[in-house]
């Protein structure tokens, strides 16, 4: 098993925006993460500690401003933790080796693919393209990602 973790050395190599997200638990502006859009084939690691959390496959188009998912590639790799912040009740989403926040989940997601959505900041993400999934030791979890056109 791969060795999660948090590092000084990975939380000095954060940008001040990522540093903001996944350490002070901030959440980045709708519609300007620079992974929102994104439609290649791969998977999506914790900036901090690179735990495999979602998979494209599970990438969908929710209109929230935020990349979406229906599920976590990996669930153990997933905390969810009550928020009750900002007058809301909410579920937030943490990393579990990174503890980064990542965003919150909602039950308001597509229904034939279980009925949730993960809506994550860009901000937490370092995306992995499926060509390189393998040299990046990523390579057991090709099967949950589409084929490359």
């Amino acid at each position: 098993m791969a060795d999660y973790r948090k590092t000084q050395d990975a939380i000095a190599a954060l940008t001040p925006q990522q540093y903001r997200v996944t350490q002070q638990n901030a959440t980045e502006r709708p519609g300007t993460g620079p992974l929102l859009h994104n439609k290649e084939p791969g998977i999506y690691v914790d900036i901090v500690s690179g735990e495999p959390l979602f998979a494209s496959a599970d990438k969908f188009e929710s209109g929230c401003g935020w990349p979406s998912f229906t599920k976590p590639i990996e669930p153990a790799y997933v905390a969810e933790i009550r928020d009750t912040s900002h007058g809301m009740i909410r579920t937030e989403i943490r990393s579990r080796h990174g503890d980064s926040h990542l965003g919150h989940v909602f039950n308001d997601g597509p229904r034939d693919r279980g009925g949730l959505r993960y809506c994550i900041n860009s901000a937490s993400l370092r995306f992995i393209h499926r060509n390189d999934m393998v040299a990046q030791g990523y390579g057991d979890y090709l099967s949950q990602v589409e084929e490359v056109a």
